[in-house]
């Protein structure tokens, strides 16, 4: 039997696999400089807070002009696909308006933002939200927003969404 040959083999892919070197980009993958994502960071920040500012001021019709009128657009909530397409969320829209009077939305402390390639970045951060509906029910949701944001030509728009509330605590055994 021969050993010396598997023992360097073995050594090769050891040294390999620990290899500290970042990965490489594939080829033709646009980057971001330092200064770049700074901006994309900041701007997508604005678009964050413009959303809440409009959906609180506004009520349920403003989403409509901060989704992506796009095919690829969709949106999940508590793990299940609730909007497969921008036409499902605007006849959701139209729904809710009839039902939702007031809605405050407001993010938590710490609004994520992930840049990953020029004009798109992942947004993410904790939020409140409280809808009031026609008969004055109020609903109060505390949860986490992640979402693909994308830049077209009517600014930053939410491509991809997916929305998680914070459930009540277990009950004590």
């Amino acid at each position: 039997m021969r050993v010396a040959p598997a023992v360097a083999f073995l050594g090769t892919l050891t040294l390999t696999a620990c290899d500290a070197r970042p990965p490489v980009r594939p080829a033709g993958r646009p980057t971001l400089d330092s200064a770049q994502a700074t901006a994309m960071r900041d701007s997508v920040r604005g678009f964050a807070a413009s959303l809440a500012h409009d959906v609180t001021t506004q009520g349920p019709s403003a989403w409509g002009a901060y989704f992506a009128d796009d095919p690829a657009f969709f949106m999940a909530d508590e793990g299940r696909l609730v909007f497969p397409n921008h036409d499902a969320a605007a006849r959701a829209i139209a729904t809710l308006t009839q039902t939702i009077t007031r809605i405050e939305l407001r993010w938590g402390d710490t609004v994520r933002v992930d840049p990953l390639a020029p004009g798109f970045a992942v947004l993410a951060a904790p939020y409140h939200e409280t809808q009031v509906d026609r008969r004055g029910r109020r609903v109060e949701e505390n949860g986490f927003f992640t979402g693909i944001v994308e830049h077209t030509a009517s600014g930053w728009q939410v491509r991809d969404a997916h929305w998680s509330v914070i459930g009540p605590p277990p009950a004590v055994p």
